[in-house]
């Protein structure tokens, strides 16, 4: 598996993809290529003791790869308007583990950002007011909420990875 490569040094929304996809799935989708672009950039030359390195206390490189894959899918199986499987609550208790190869990890984030594009663009077309229910309490939401909450949580960990990254990759 090698680095995703960009043909430009603009951000995927800037470079006038997806006209084809819906502006808020078209969002999720770019918010998606550019968690892969920063992450492969930042903590992909990180070797296995780094990605499982918890400097400080902080969750390691390997736990915020693992929660991006594993929360995408759990999300939007929100999104399709269906609940967690008992195999997603089961990976979900393994998110911490500090056993994480490299090779497996960032095979299971490219699989699974490569997935959520899927589904993402099968949801593009959906009404994004229709109602969804969130988790075993069933919250109430929508696929528009879920959609957006997709693109800000996975941010939300990509940053926090490559800060991660970067302490460790400093000592």
């Amino acid at each position: 598996m090698t680095a995703p490569t960009s043909h430009s040094s603009l951000e995927p929304w800037l470079r006038g993809t997806l006209g084809d996809v819906p502006t808020v799935p078209r969002a999720v989708i770019h918010a998606l290529e550019l968690a892969r672009e920063d992450l492969w950039k930042w903590c992909y030359s990180l070797s296995n003791t780094q990605l499982n390195e918890q400097p400080g206390g902080m969750a390691s490189v390997a736990f915020h790869l693992r929660h991006i894959s594993r929360s995408l899918d759990r999300l939007l199986r929100y999104a399709e308007g269906r609940q967690l499987t008992p195999g997603q609550l089961e990976a979900l208790e393994s998110e911490a583990d500090i056993d994480a190869s490299h090779e497996k990890i960032f095979a299971e984030l490219d699989a699974a950002l490569l997935r959520s594009e899927e589904r993402v663009r099968a949801l593009a077309t959906s009404d994004l007011e229709g109602p969804r229910a969130v988790g075993k309490r069933k919250v109430p939401s929508t696929l528009g909420g879920l959609l957006v909450h997709v693109a800000e949580h996975t941010q939300r960990h990509v940053g926090q990875a490559i800060t991660t990254a970067k302490i460790v990759s400093a000592r």
